[in-house]
């Protein structure tokens, strides 16, 4: 116990979930300037000595925009932004491939770039027409192509902890993981692409763990019940300061469900269990003994099997080494605590901790739970001899808000940031 390393493997398909091998409690698991194009006609009429009092048409100030016209080998996760001299608003833009293919995209919230809907393609011609209007309220408008760079080699992996169509409980943290870490320096940039929208709308933030491979988003609390959550990590093409660029962009809608909560006191060694804030059950358990304590914190089902093996012959100690057939797993913690049936137990539940770290419950409330719980509910301990360690496992909600907050690499407001469209 209290050792835990990540599995560097991820599948290369739309959402990511990593492959959860179960083993046992406290075993180790080994996400353009723009030219020209100006409108005219809007100029003041003026006369001069010597003509006959024809007004002239004077040129409209060009919008500064990015990229610039001519600009090459812009990676394909490339904004179109643009600014107008003296000030005002960019209202549309229209992204054109070279084909005649009109790309979708919106623009942010605060106006600052207008974002593609999808990666652009590498290797390709672009051509972006701007409209804006300025602070005089004259519209302005411009013109800019530009081209895409070719594929690169060397490639971020990266995963995102979430299925389309899948509805999870009220802790379910947005979990996005690379391979290798984001550097330091990278991370506001990539955070920045990183768009989550909840539907009804809740402030977020982002926080980052393991040296940059891991992100987690959450709320100030829990899920409202009933939200729709929509993920779009747009990394692909991402330039990075280490030389490599982002793989893929990774999607998914979910939703989430009731609300359902565990907690457990060592003191009195029960769990008390509450779906849509009342109590609904109290069941006793067995935890960790000295030895292998559990964990105390806040913890999130990530992973339920209704049977599988626990096995920690690696453990170095052969005391913690075994095999054993188990019933209604729930992972909660990548160094190996699960809540789970525990016959053998049944005796010592309520009274005693037995456990190699995991949360022991009898076969009848380990079937019952089981039956109860989504992968997103959460779980709070209190009362062991060791800490949950921040990582181990989803552990956005261990800490208060204002921790999670500070590991944002962006500021974030107070109660947390909206959604960028």
């Amino acid at each position: 116990m209290g050792r835990f390393a990540r599995s560097g493997a991820m599948v290369g398909v739309l959402v990511l979930t990593a492959s959860l091998a179960l083993t046992g409690c406290g075993d180790d698991q080994k996400k353009p300037a723009f030219v020209a194009g100006a409108q005219q006609g809007d100029a003041v009429a003026t006369t001069s000595p010597g003509t006959t009092g024809e007004p002239s048409q004077a040129a409209l100030p060009a919008l500064s925009v990015s990229p610039a016209d001519g600009s090459e080998k812009r990676p394909v996760s490339t904004e179109i932004s643009a600014k107008i001299p003296g000030g005002g608003k960019v209202s549309k833009v229209v992204l054109t491939a070279a084909n005649g293919a009109n790309v979708a995209g919106r623009l942010r919230r605060d106006g600052s770039s207008w974002v593609p809907s999808a990666p652009l393609k590498y290797g390709t011609r672009y051509t972006a027409t701007v409209t804006g209007t300025g602070t005089d309220g004259q519209a302005r408008q411009g013109t800019s192509s530009f081209t895409t760079m070719a594929k690169p080699k060397s490639m971020i992996g990266s995963g995102l902890y979430m299925f389309s169509g899948k509805t999870y409980g009220v802790a379910m943290p947005v979990v996005a993981e690379f391979s290798p870490g984001i550097p330091k320096k990278d991370r506001a940039a990539v955070q920045k692409r990183m768009f989550v929208q909840t539907d009804p709308p809740q402030p977020g933030a982002w926080h980052w763990v393991y040296n940059g491979t891991q992100a987690y988003y959450r709320a100030p609390e829990y899920w409202k019940p009933g939200t729709t959550i929509t993920v779009r990590l747009a990394l692909a093409g991402i330039p990075l300061s280490n030389g490599r660029y982002g793989n893929v962009d990774r999607s998914a809608t979910a939703k989430i469900g009731r609300a359902f909560e565990m907690k457990v006191d060592n003191a009195t060694k029960q769990m008390t269990v509450y779906e849509n804030g009342s109590v609904v059950r109290t069941i006793p358990v067995s935890l960790g003994k000295k030895s292998t304590p559990s964990s105390s914190g806040t913890m999130v089902v990530m992973e339920k099997k209704e049977s599988t093996v626990f096995d920690t012959r690696d453990e170095p100690d052969p005391r913690n080494q075994y095999v054993t057939e188990i019933d209604f797993a729930q992972r909660l913690t990548w160094g190996g605590e699960y809540i789970h049936a525990a016959p053998w137990s049944e005796g010592k539940q309520g009274r005693v901790n037995v456990s190699h770290g995991c949360v022991n419950v009898s076969m009848a409330n380990g079937r019952w739970l089981f039956g109860k719980t989504l992968v997103g509910d959460p779980i709070t301990v209190k009362g062991t001899e060791r800490r949950l360690e921040p990582g181990n496992g989803w552990t956005a909600w261990s800490m208060s808000w204002s921790q999670f907050v500070a590991g944002s690499a962006v500021p974030v407001p107070a109660g947390g940031q909206g959604s960028p469209f």
